[in-house]
């Protein structure tokens, strides 16, 4: 028996033949042609074969995967379709006299190392993208040299990694699981994993190895565990531990529809974060009270240029109906730090978490702020939508703000829209120096929430980013705790309520500290909604 360890994506349990995913390794020579406009010509034709083959894509993967993977094929046809994909391709043809495929082949390595060297983890991933397009173009132009990798029974795939074109392309219902040599938890393989409830692992390093193609393997989500050949014992150990995870799974379908209530009678909200549109799905899947953190970079992050107000109100608009009724808490513009966008052209920071990010982007380019807020507050007209600023640490910020929505709410008005005027507003506490003036604070909003993620750093002085600072980064450093419970205590003085947004929402061992401290919502990853009702109904406060 071999024993492979990783880093766990979704926990859960399979068993079945471990397939190794083979990659055809082309060797693209450089060719000259004698003529351009043929060259160019077979380019655009394969170009627009690929446009139709990510539409075909992005229609599996909304069904097999959910919207957030589907959303994927919406960036790789963005990229494809961008000129400065096409246009050194182009331009390498006509100057160089070379082939399409080579010319794809060169630009798109330039394109990727230029990602790949970015310190921001959402661009490096581009990287990938850049390949996976690129490659799917030389495919149009060279289908004889590409065979593709057929799965004939359910089997838990290894790979070093997976493009997101080469996993969707997969059956479904033959994925037992995954196992990467590579990847990260960011990447597509771990986002798909997650969407569609598959084990998974990922950073295995070479010690997977394609030797053991076809080995029968059992794949332990819940520790990050891959048994090649298991013996007797583990079979037994891992089967008992499948039936033990089966029970706790049907237990928690069982709270569905009931309420978050301890047994000595307090209730408190339980919400769910998400990233975007396919995550409200989830969070309805999962009897989520509402969404307590909608993150709305995601439109700005998968764009080439700032979305329009129409795009963002239709997917706000959307959230809205979806959830029929129940709150919809969706942060405002969150980019910068660790989270780059190529058009806003930020300039490089020496210390970017304490840099131009969040509202202080909004703040210093009005009209991007008001863009947003005229389309969240158009999709105010369809459901609960509350609207929540990040980064505030001073009452001047909140006071530009309520300038600015005043604007926005005259020019809807003008504009004969339909909106809601008492949506609710509230501001993310997640500075210490919000925490020590919320008292003031909570006079100006109706609602906190509290980040608790840079919180914590703020207040340890960590970088969350920072692998080798993991010992440093107490989330249970008093300090923490108490700068949370004075957050609870000034807002509750103000007559408005507050919830955590932060990890430290889904950290079971703090909810009896968090509910007798007074916090009023918990929001969490859709996941953990039930896990964390369990727990409320378990309590006794008195």
């Amino acid at each position: 028996m071999q024993i492979i360890k990783g880093t766990s994506v979704y926990s859960s349990i399979a068993d079945g033949p471990l397939r190794f995913f083979k990659k055809a390794s082309v060797e693209i020579i450089r060719n000259t042609s004698n003529s351009p406009e043929v060259e160019i010509s077979h380019f655009e034709k394969a170009k627009a074969l690929a446009m139709e083959q990510l539409d075909d894509l992005y229609k599996k993967a909304s069904k097999d995967a959910g919207d957030e993977i589907a959303a994927l094929f919406e960036v790789h046809k963005m990229m494809l379709d961008d000129p400065d994909f096409y246009e050194p391709v182009i331009n390498m043809i006509n100057e160089q006299n070379v082939s399409a495929e080579y010319a794809v082949d060169e630009t798109s390595k330039e394109l990727s190392e230029v990602f790949s060297s970015m310190d921001d983890a959402y661009m490096k991933e581009r990287s990938a993208d850049i390949l996976d397009i690129s490659k799917r173009v030389q495919i149009a132009l060279a289908p004889e040299k590409h065979q593709p990798f057929i799965l004939e029974t359910p089997s838990i795939i290894a790979a070093d990694d997976l493009a997101p074109s080469e996993t969707i392309q997969l059956e479904k219902h033959l994925i037992l699981g995954f196992v990467m040599m590579e990847g990260s938890l960011n990447s597509h393989t771990s986002i798909l994993a997650k969407s569609m409830g598959i084990p998974a692992i990922i950073g295995t390093g070479t010690t997977l190895s394609p030797e053991y193609d076809n080995k029968p393997a059992i794949l332990d989500g819940t520790t990050g565990t891959l048994y090649i050949e298991p013996d007797d014992s583990t079979v037994a150990a891992i089967g008992q531990k499948k039936e033990e995870l089966n029970n706790e799974r049907q237990k928690l379908e069982a709270l569905k529809g009931l309420p978050n209530i301890t047994k000595d009678g307090r209730e408190i909200k339980v919400y769910a974060n998400a990233l975007d549109l396919s995550g409200i799905n989830t969070a309805l899947e999962n009897d989520a009270g509402g969404i307590g953190l909608f993150r709305s970079e995601f439109l700005y992050l998968e764009n080439t240029d700032y979305p329009s107000e129409q795009e963002q109100f239709e997917v706000y608009k959307k959230a809205a109906e979806q959830m029929k009724g129940k709150k919809v808490i969706i942060r405002t513009l969150d980019i910068g730090a660790d989270k780059q966008a190529p058009y806003f052209n930020l300039p490089a920071e020496e210390n970017p978490a304490m840099g131009m990010r969040a509202i202080r982007i909004c703040l210093t380019r009005p009209e991007v702020f008001k863009t947003q807020l005229r389309a969240l507050y158009r999709a105010s007209a369809f459901g609960d939508i509350a609207i929540m600023f990040p980064m505030i640490t001073g009452t001047w910020e909140i006071d530009e703000i309520k300038k600015i929505i005043t604007e926005v709410k005259e020019s809807l008005k003008q504009d004969n829209i339909e909106f809601n005027e008492d949506a609710e507003i509230g501001i993310m506490i997640e500075t210490p120096a919000a925490v020590i003036i919320s008292e003031e604070l909570a006079k100006m909003v109706q609602f906190f929430s509290i980040g608790t993620n840079d919180l914590t750093q703020y207040t340890l002085a960590v970088d969350r980013q920072n692998r080798d600072l993991e010992r440093f980064c107490d989330t249970h450093h008093p300090a923490v705790l108490k700068m949370i419970e004075m957050t609870v205590r000034s807002a509750h003085k103000a007559g408005i309520w507050c919830g955590i947004c932060g990890e430290l929402a889904s950290d079971l061992t703090l909810t009896e500290t968090f509910l007798h401290m007074g916090v009023d919502e918990l929001s969490v990853s859709a996941g953990m909604v039930l896990k964390l009702r369990d727990k409320i109904r378990s309590l006794d406060l008195s």
